[in-house]
């Protein structure tokens, strides 16, 4: 356990916590955990969970403005819900990438757990693109996620980020009815 994986375990939790409660400071507080995990991910040598920590750089700040503008007439957004449609094609999408992604950091590179990896990388994608539009289901991708990566993370002696990762969980499961009773 590290100073800098502290850290973003710390940032993390606040992160969760208030986007939870539907705060607009959780992005702030993520981007500072997502820029942190870079790091801790590199030394881990789990590329695909790095290499989407600096797309979460962008995700945060779009969310961040999304929040605040995306609604009618530019207000504050409100919780919706994902189309059968929507959940189908985002199902599809999943796979695909998730395959892909997994193959290529399986053959060309030292990536442990490369697959497991590459679907929690896909997931967390489409999670937080979800969230960033305030689309409920992305708190049930979220649980998904954050179960797989208890075990990742435990399998690679990051015990503080598996254990950020079961209050994420609980978190969002938190999360999944707190934003359904806003609907």
């Amino acid at each position: 356990m590290s100073l800098i994986e502290t850290s973003a375990v710390l940032f993390g939790l606040a992160c969760v916590w208030l986007t939870v409660r539907q705060s607009i400071w959780c992005w702030p507080t993520g981007l500072v955990m997502v820029t942190l995990y870079i790091f801790i991910f590199f030394d881990a040598r789990l590329y695909s969970d790095m290499g989407l920590q600096f797309v979460y750089i962008f995700m945060q700040i779009y969310g961040w403005h999304n929040w605040l503008h995306g609604g009618q007439k530019h207000s504050e957004l409100k919780v919706t819900r994902l189309s059968r449609l929507g959940a189908a094609a985002w199902s599809v999408i999943a796979m695909a990438t998730a395959t892909a992604l997994g193959y290529t950091m399986e053959r060309y590179t030292d990536a442990d757990f490369a697959f497991a990896d590459a679907v929690t990388t896909t997931l967390s994608l489409i999670a937080q693109w979800l969230m960033a539009k305030k689309i409920l289901e992305s708190w049930l991708i979220w649980i998904t996620v954050d179960i797989i990566s208890v075990a990742i993370y435990a399998l690679k002696g990051l015990s503080l980020t598996a254990g950020l990762y079961m209050v994420f969980l609980a978190l969002a499961t938190i999360g999944y009815f707190a934003w359904r009773r806003t609907l």
